[in-house]
């Protein structure tokens, strides 16, 4: 376990590399309508036919507010608006088509949020369906949605499943009950241990667990109580988040606790550390920041045969170049630019029915950014990068490795001749690392309210 010296120099704000350049320094002003649907159509070009795309589609209905949640989401117990979101969403991803001179090749699909399970079994295949209509499918097609264990039934399950979807994440965070009140997801063991196993008989493949560490009350004791009834279901993957305490970012839903009641950062770290003692131990392998898998599982695979990937769905085992995000607040990337989706509803909506893409923000990528972009992506996927070959060297890469030296001197990287490596033993600091490759960051000095804190 990092000593707590090290935990208090090192734990900084600072972001999660879900993209590079983050979405904080992103240039607003180089990307607009145009400009995004030249970059998606190069894109779609050059590596549909090969590689395929991916599909995020954001389900932003929450019918309560969970505490601990910085995600975008509309909170509301109205279901009609249902069926004139899915329209919606649909119209878009027609907008998205027309840019295309062939069919897409669909290799990843992923329905997150809010809470998808939300929405009604019939709206579901619904929008499913519609889409399958428009693409072929990619030979390694994967689908996965992410399931709340109070609102998912049986009859969601086997309807996804009998459309392809074989993976099916569920957010648990903690079992213990005070931690539930205090973030407001309460939801029983005997839940997440019923849709867990209904999705097994059903047929899926993987099946994941969203477990969090740091939040307010927790304790060691709830730590190793969550990880031992984690146990006993034994999901193919485990994502064990930190808590990203920023409720200036997202208001008030963050302030149902004190201060006082989260673990502060020696505190934290040591949740974290006796939780991942506690899944080694049971045989999973960490592949990647916070991230957990079985053997067995193709995430395990993947960060064994360095295939995997990061993008603003997370880790995946699906390295598609196109990425496009469809509703509201989603983002897409095309691999030479970004654009999110506007925020709210009603101005996603709004834009659709104009028939115009609802691009609230973008970034288009320039070489730097590129380059800089794979080492990050390298940095997070596989705990190391290399300058060996000239389209990974940029012109301040004397500077970055000079500002990684007090981080090698404390033994948290290696650097080679040619080659950085992160021990196994540092992967908590991989954050920091990668803030030295961080260029803009260095540039623009950050508003540390940006961000959560690294360690």
């Amino acid at each position: 376990m990092p000593n707590s010296t090290l935990i208090q120099k090192y734990n900084v704000p600072g972001p999660r590399y879900t993209s590079y350049p983050t979405v904080p320094y992103w240039n607003e002003d180089s990307i607009d309508e145009n400009s995004w649907k030249q970059s998606i159509k190069k894109s779609f070009d050059e590596s549909n036919s090969s590689k395929g795309i991916s599909l995020y589609l954001h389900l932003p209905f929450c019918e309560s507010l969970c505490t601990f949640c910085a995600c975008h989401k509309y909170i509301t117990k109205r279901h009609e608006l249902e069926t004139p979101y899915i329209e919606t969403l649909l119209a878009e991803w027609q907008l998205y088509l027309q840019q295309f001179d062939k069919k897409p090749l669909l290799k990843e699909l992923h329905l997150g949020g809010g809470t998808p399970t939300f929405f009604d079994v019939e709206n579901l295949e619904l929008l499913i369906k519609t889409i399958l209509k428009t693409v072929d499918l990619h030979r390694d097609f994967e689908f996965s949605f992410e399931g709340h264990p109070n609102n998912t039934t049986k009859e969601h399950l086997q309807t996804l499943y009998n459309l392809g979807f074989t993976r099916v994440s569920y957010g648990v965070q903690d079992y213990s009950e005070k931690i539930q009140k205090a973030i407001n997801r309460k939801q029983s063991f005997e839940d997440v241990k019923n849709v867990t196993q209904w999705a097994r008989d059903i047929g899926y493949t993987s099946i994941s667990h969203d477990l969090i560490f740091g939040l307010p009350f927790q304790t060691i004791n709830d730590i190793i109580d969550t990880i031992k009834k984690t146990k006993e279901l034994k999901p193919e993957r485990i994502s064990f988040y930190s808590y990203a305490h920023v409720p200036w970012i997202k208001g008030v839903g963050q302030r149902g606790f004190k201060d006082s009641d989260i673990p502060n950062g020696d505190e934290k770290r040591k949740l974290y550390e006796m939780g991942k003692h506690m899944l080694l131990n049971l045989g999973y392998i960490e592949t990647g920041m916070d991230h957990f898998a079985l053997p067995t599982d193709s995430l395990s695979r993947a960060f064994k045969d360095a295939n995997m990937h990061r993008n603003f769905m997370g880790y995946t085992t699906n390295p598609t170049q196109l990425m496009i995000g469809l509703g509201m607040s989603a983002i897409s990337d095309s691999w030479y630019s970004f654009s999110q989706n506007e925020k709210t509803l009603k101005a996603y909506q709004d834009q659709i029915e104009k028939g115009v893409l609802p691009l609230l923000k973008g970034h288009l990528l320039t070489e730097e950014d590129l380059i800089i972009r794979k080492h990050i992506l390298n940095i997070m996927c596989h705990f190391k990068t290399s300058w060996k070959n000239d389209n990974m060297k940029f012109k301040e890469l004397s500077e970055t490795l000079g500002r990684l030296k007090e981080l090698e001197k404390d033994g948290l990287v290696v650097i080679l001749d040619d080659e950085l490596i992160i021990p196994e033993n540092a992967r908590a600091f991989v954050r920091n690392i990668c803030m030295a490759f961080d260029l803009r960051m260095v540039r623009n000095k950050p508003n540390t309210k940006l961000f959560s804190l690294t360690v």
